[in-house]
């Protein structure tokens, strides 16, 4: 198995919306906001390669959306989706297998693409890996999602045949496990990959950032915050019990962490690429 780093560029969101109730004078030490109080994200994928099957973990934003649209998000930086693919000798037609954590636009927007009058997999040979209840979730959005869950990246994806869904407890395959939380959305799904004989786990939307580790700093878009904080703390004791690694799709500078005990309670241990393991 080999793992790369997908870099697909930047993004901003209002930096009090990525915090919730946490205090700015707190949340901007880790995560400093510009004038108009907005912070930096990546859109950071995983890609994994494991015999015949190449396997991408989100696919990012996209670039079907008009100017109006991405010019709430002021998207910038150098890195796409198809030049960090490049970047390894592959090719978006070469991948197998699409999982989507989740179906957000910026987790999401990229699984389809527009030709034309016609919106299209924007991945013509994968098959996409979402859960029944998550995608039931979406398809009927409540009022709090709803601007996330855009109907132009989600039904094509049904409508194109190449949507899989997987139960909850079934592994991926025999070095992926799917996890779960239900906290930032319904059964929003974490790959956790053996990996070199240590555990990777693909944080989504659980923990955006390093500086999102401590169990209040919950976002303000998620949809059952208490539940948030629970998921939080009974993964965060497992990942130090167990000396996870783990994948983070949006800090704008650290790729991979592993976290401690502390007196302050679990704090981040170690920063590093993932090359580096």
């Amino acid at each position: 198995m080999k793992l790369y780093t997908i870099d697909t560029g930047f993004f901003k969101l209002d930096g009090g919306a990525m915090f919730g109730v946490v205090p700015k004078s707190l949340w901007q030490r880790t995560n400093p906001a510009d004038s108009n109080n907005l912070c930096t994200w990546a859109n950071r994928l995983l890609l994994i390669e494991d015999g015949k099957r190449l396997t991408l973990i989100d696919t990012a934003l996209g670039d079907k959306q008009d100017a109006k649209f991405f010019g709430h998000y002021f998207i910038h930086g150098d890195d796409t989706l198809d030049k960090s693919l490049a970047k390894y000798g592959f090719h978006r037609d070469d991948i197998t297998d699409i999982i989507l954590t989740h179906l957000h636009f910026d987790h999401c927007g990229g699984a389809i693409k527009r030709e034309n009058e016609k919106l299209i997999p924007a991945f013509n040979n994968a098959k996409f890996w979402s859960n029944e209840k998550h995608w039931d979730w979406a398809v009927n959005p409540n009022p709090r999602e709803k601007a996330s869950f855009l109907k132009e990246n989600i039904i094509p994806i049904q409508e194109s045949g190449q949507l899989n869904f997987l139960k909850e407890g079934e592994k991926y395959d025999a070095n992926i496990d799917i996890r779960y939380a239900h906290g930032h959305t319904e059964a929003m799904m974490l790959p956790q990959i053996d990996y070199k004989g240590k555990t990777i786990l693909y944080m989504a939307d659980l923990l955006p950032s390093v500086g999102h580790i401590p169990l209040p700093y919950v976002m303000g878009y998620d949809t059952r915050p208490l539940l948030t904080m629970d998921e939080r703390q009974s993964y965060w004791q497992e990942i130090v019990d167990k000396e996870y690694i783990l994948f983070l799709e949006h800090d704008s500078v650290n790729e991979c962490c592993t976290l401690q005990n502390t007196e302050k309670g679990i704090r981040v241990k170690d920063i590093f690429k993932l090359t580096d393991i």
